[in-house]
């Protein structure tokens, strides 16, 4: 054979190999065809065995659309931002959300911790074969200082609530009590509510004082690892008030997309609302998202405008 022949054959190959592939991925686990158009298990086609959930964790839950929800409200933290404390619903509770697929389900969830928790539960969450997706703050120059740890897992659904219920009993173990067990706190809210509705173009929810609005992002079909996420699984905006008119604290989470990283984040900071933290809460979903924190003290007026302003440059969908 020719030199040049060779030599022909030979780029052919190596073209070939770094050529992307066209086919969708297989899931080793279902033997699914999967890549970023593929809804591996569209919503309503599963079902959870809740009992068995409430069964094995030995708390229970709510259900909403299939989906089976725990939170934890960390009462026992007692946490202030600038003068204003910080409770269970204004940003202070782990949550995990179970979604079902198939015979099987996901697990992804958000884990309130001090410094000294850190170490042993995320030493806990590998143990339980989970994965850590992000670990970030909520707030600066709180006092004490907490972290936020998101988690993923995948499995069926007694061993996920076993894996779960070893993460909040490892919480529980560090602390010396059960958080959610301390006496639940309260704040002053004397906002002018339907004005701050009328300026956000939302409703909101009031809970011991906090009044707080929950945006869903129907425009974007997220999935994680093929699966649908759903708002109540925290694909969502939201934001947290309390205060009075004249001196309001507010605080919350942005999702977005790429490209409305830069303008959400312009309009925050020019409307003098502190962005805290930009981070993931994934790390196998498709579109790509991001997610940041935010923290505002003032006038409520002037709190909602900036508010506002930064939601007009998320999807179209998400605002009034």
């Amino acid at each position: 054979m020719k030199t040049t022949t060779i030599l022909s054959v030979f780029a052919g190959v190596i073209l070939h190999g770094c050529q992307p592939s066209t086919g969708p991925a297989t899931d080793s686990r279902t033997g699914a065809k999967n890549d970023s158009n593929t809804i591996v298990c569209p919503p309503g086609s599963s079902k959870l065995d809740i009992a068995a959930i409430e069964r094995v964790t030995g708390m229970k839950g709510i259900e909403k659309n299939g989906e089976y929800k725990i939170t934890v409200p960390q009462n026992d933290l007692h946490v202030i931002v600038d003068g204003f404390k910080i409770i269970p619903a204004m940003g202070l509770g782990s949550w995990v959300c179970f979604t079902p697929c198939r015979d099987s389900a996901m697990v992804m969830g958000d884990i309130v911790l001090t410094e000294t928790d850190l170490a042993p539960v995320q030493q806990e969450v590998i143990r339980q074969g989970f994965t850590i997706t992000a670990i970030h703050n909520h707030f600066v120059r709180n006092h004490p200082n907490i972290m936020y740890m998101h988690i993923d897992g995948k499995g069926s659904v007694e061993q996920l609530a076993g894996n779960v219920k070893a993460i909040f009993g490892k919480v529980k173990e560090v602390r010396g009590h059960n958080p959610k067990e301390s006496k639940a706190d309260s704040v002053i809210n004397t906002l002018p509510i339907p004005l701050l509705d009328s300026l956000l173009g939302h409703k909101g929810e009031l809970s011991k004082g906090v009044y707080k609005y929950t945006i869903g992002r129907p425009d974007v079909p997220l999935q994680e690892h093929g699966i649908p996420v759903s708002s109540f699984a925290g694909f969502n905006t939201w934001a947290a008030w309390q205060g009075t008119a004249e001196k309001a604290a507010v605080a919350g989470d942005f999702t977005m997309l790429e490209n409305e990283v830069a303008p959400v984040i312009r309009a925050l900071v020019e409307n003098g609302i502190e962005v805290v933290a930009v981070h993931n809460h994934m790390v196998h979903e498709q579109p790509r998202v991001f997610f940041l924190h935010y923290w505002g003290t003032g006038p409520v007026e002037q709190l909602a405008a900036g508010l506002k302003a930064a939601l007009n440059q998320t999807g179209r969908s998400a605002v009034q």
